[in-house]
């Protein structure tokens, strides 16, 4: 069992540091250089994984933000919308990142006049990056335990006053780890069959484990994640991207019997 702390805030003297926010922003520089570094090995242009990185966060913010008033507490937004604008008194859907994320480097890659063959080695790097930024920013979810799950004797449990229960930060950051690890090891071996396949694999991978992971947020308690007949909005998201991506697989493989 882990012994139960909590750091919201860092103060530096007249400086306060937001735990949550430091360690988002820390691992988004390092998803970003590592992804910059990676594209220099395989002869891609560190400036395009900048630009791209650039759109995805900005996209990802809006994107995780609208989330999280759309999916979450569309009662309350719509009856306070100015408060949609107030990012720092938090409220942030991963769904909504993940779905602005790839709008926004959609809309890049339109302006850039990127092909589809051209974007897939693009996808690939930044996902190794994203896997570790992802990672090192839910250790901010962590620190603040703002993702309480249920309770439990686990030995990756949390000592909770009330109960020793799981913290689905925690989780999501080893889950995050532990992907970025297996694909960074073995990221070289894949781009040789073909592009694309450690974006999707990857994916997928994070995808299943995260569907089974949200079964361990609590429902025990008065501020729980919203449920839609049963499952969370990530859980309706992940079931349907494995079914477009099941669609598209089956689709592409017609396509090449009948060419």
């Amino acid at each position: 069992m882990i012994p139960f702390f909590q750091v919201n805030a860092i103060i530096l003297g007249p400086v306060t540091i937001q735990v949550w926010g430091f360690f988002v922003a820390i691992g988004m520089l390092a998803g970003i250089l590592l992804s910059r570094v990676l594209a220099k090995k395989i002869f891609l242009s560190p400036e395009v994984i900048l630009d791209f990185s650039i759109w995805a966060l900005i996209g990802g913010v809006v994107g995780a933000r609208l989330g999280h008033v759309f999916f979450y507490t569309p009662t309350y937004y719509f009856a306070n919308p100015v408060e949609i604008l107030f990012l720092w008194q938090g409220g942030m859907s991963s769904l909504g990142g993940f779905i602005g994320a790839l709008v926004a480097i959609f809309i890049f890659s339109k302006k850039r006049g990127f092909t589809w063959a051209e974007l897939l080695p693009y996808f690939d790097v930044l996902s190794l990056g994203l896997w570790l930024g992802w990672a090192i920013g839910r250790i901010g979810c962590f620190m603040i335990h703002d993702h309480i799950g249920r309770l439990t004797d686990s030995f990756l449990s949390v000592s909770f006053t009330g109960g020793a229960r799981f913290d689905l930060g925690l989780l999501e950051s080893i889950l995050a780890f532990v992907v970025f690890v297996v694909f960074v090891s073995i990221w070289k071996k894949i781009i040789k069959k073909r592009w694309g396949l450690v974006f999707v694999y990857s994916f997928v991978i994070y995808a299943i484990a995260r569907f089974f992971l949200d079964f361990l947020r609590a429902t025990d308690l008065q501020q729980t994640d919203v449920r839609y007949f049963s499952l969370t909005p990530m859980q309706w998201g992940i079931v349907l991207f494995l079914l477009g991506l099941t669609v598209y697989k089956v689709y592409s493989r017609i396509l090449k019997r009948k060419s």
